[in-house]
């Protein structure tokens, strides 16, 4: 396949900037409606007024789904990724939290990070058991429906 070419038959030459994007794996920024309507500005402006309506109500959905049951940031960044097929903006922002969500998972995985975590995670099931026994011993087990009124 061509870089950068639109059509079978053209041949696009790529700058060394493209190249180091493609090198990272990420796209050139700008939009990625169809060349007919790119020719046209009006329906160039009609596709990104109905791609960030589209976008904007996926969003808003995820926000909803914050408090509530349901997938809430999974959904808020799919809409991003609809944004980001118009916007660079949209493009920019999704680059960013690609890289910090790399870099948390490098965290994540490291081995002195993951001892850190098995040994405070320990900690705190010793202390809760600790203290859920104290109550057991202190009140005993009682079942919600068998509590007498007072």
């Amino acid at each position: 396949m061509n870089t950068g070419s639109s059509e079978p038959g053209e041949v696009a030459v790529a700058s060394d900037h493209t190249r180091a994007d493609k090198a990272e794996g990420e796209r050139a920024l700008g939009s990625r409606a169809p060349e007919f309507i790119k020719a046209s500005r009006m329906l160039h402006l009609s596709w990104q007024v109905g791609v960030f309506i589209i976008g904007l109500a996926v969003v808003v959905t995820g926000v909803i789904m914050l408090p509530l049951p349901g997938p809430g940031w999974v959904v808020i960044f799919g809409g991003m990724a609809i944004w980001a097929t118009e916007f660079v903006w949209a493009q920019l922002v999704l680059r960013w939290t690609k890289r910090k969500v790399t870099e948390a998972a490098h965290r994540a995985l490291d081995p002195r990070v993951r001892r850190r975590n098995m040994i405070l995670t320990a900690v705190g099931l010793v202390i809760f058991g600790g203290l859920a026994g104290f109550y057991l011993w202190e009140f005993g087990f009682v079942m919600p429906w068998k509590i007498e009124d007072q």
